[in-house]
């Protein structure tokens, strides 16, 4: 072996594009019955309004006693009965994206959305793309 070293080259891991667009979508993971928030998510969510972590728990949250976790409370919705209290139902937009909870950032953790090719699939059938298609 002579006395010179091989270089491997770092490669950039990458994340395929995704092929979706969450400002084309109503919502749809929005309107889960149960979405999970960590004690992470309530000292960001915290911060971010002023209030101390109780508060903050108190007034964004609940305990889910079939799934013995923490969720966000819900609001009414037109699409959905309910969806996030933190969903603007007029924009269809989230109110918290910066300081979203960990599940909300994660998801989808695939390039393609199946909410979104199922909103794409509907509106294309109705010839519509305002239409939003319900589960319920």
């Amino acid at each position: 072996m002579s006395g010179t070293r091989k270089i491997i080259p770092i490669k950039k891991i990458t994340q395929p594009r995704p092929q979706y667009d969450c400002t084309k979508c109503p919502g749809y993971c929005c309107s889960y019955a149960l979405i999970e928030i960590t004690k992470r998510d309530i000292a960001r969510l915290a911060k971010h309004f002023g209030l101390t972590e109780r508060q903050a728990r108190q007034r964004f949250t609940k305990y889910d006693r079939g799934t013995k976790v923490w969720v966000l409370r819900h609001q009414k919705d037109e699409h959905f009965v309910t969806i996030c209290r933190f969903f603007d139902t007029k924009k269809r937009c989230c109110t918290i994206y910066d300081v979203r909870p960990g599940v909300c950032r994660d998801y989808p953790d695939v390039p393609r959305c199946g909410y979104y090719e199922f909103l794409k699939f509907e509106r294309a059938q109705q010839g519509d793309e305002e239409f939003v298609a319900t589960t319920s």
